[in-house]
């Protein structure tokens, strides 16, 4: 796929279902979910890889869209961006935080770039739409890209500057928050892996899926062999 047709596919994701329910009346912290037959790397394992960190709304549909593209070794949903220790779902969801909910990516630098996954992270949602992503809305559902160093800094800037060049936008803002990386806090067990989990939840059939398929259209060189 071109660069320009890169830019292009982030202008197609939209939602149409509402969502502040996602704080869940429908699924309890006790809800029982699916096991997924996966084996999961071991922190010393996950360890021999680089780690990125990104937000754009309900970290269910990020997790299952990072989760599917080559050189991505684990995604992990978790809450970052703010100032408050040890943030819950509960209170991070009800917007009772500074935190973002946001995905760590454990990744393979000589499988896949830092400046693809910036390109999977804008292409994947709309980066316009000031502190909400499709039916998600809230400050805990904002655009960030974070970086760790001034390199990764320099690419997610510079693509934010391609973008605009290229008014793939038609003009509108680019709300995304480009912020240094600080503390990651690995979200409630239930999150994990959610979409694989709970196929038949009603975001997720409404929301999560149709997001994920999205991307799989117009992103099919970066998936991973199993996830066209």
């Amino acid at each position: 796929m071109s660069f320009i047709k890169l830019l292009l596919a982030s202008t197609s994701f939209f939602f149409t279902l509402g969502c502040q329910s996602k704080i869940k009346k429908e699924i309890p912290v006790t809800q029982e979910i699916q096991e997924v037959a996966e084996v999961k790397l071991t922190p010393q394992e996950l360890s021999d890889y680089e780690t990125a960190y990104f937000a754009s709304g309900c970290f269910w549909c990020v997790e299952a869209i990072f989760e599917s593209v080559k050189g991505v070794k684990e995604v992990v949903s978790g809450y970052s961006g703010g100032k408050e220790k040890n943030p819950t779902y509960e209170d991070v969801g009800y917007g009772k935080t500074t935190h973002a909910e946001t995905v760590e990516v454990f990744y393979d630098p000589n499988v896949i770039s830092f400046t693809a996954l910036v390109q999977v992270f804008f292409g994947s949602h709309d980066p316009t739409t000031l502190n909400r992503q499709g039916p998600d809305k809230g400050t805990q559902y904002r655009s960030i890209a974070f970086y760790k160093n001034e390199k990764e800094k320099e690419i997610i800037t510079s693509y934010i500057k391609a973008l605009k060049d290229q008014n793939v936008y038609d003009g509108l803002p680019i709300t995304t928050e480009v912020t240094a990386f600080s503390k990651f806090y690995k979200a409630e067990e239930y999150h994990q892996d959610y979409e694989k989990r709970n196929p038949d939840n009603s975001y997720i059939k409404n929301v999560s899926i149709p997001r994920l398929n999205r991307f799989k259209k117009n992103f099919g060189e970066f998936l991973k062999d199993n996830s066209h």
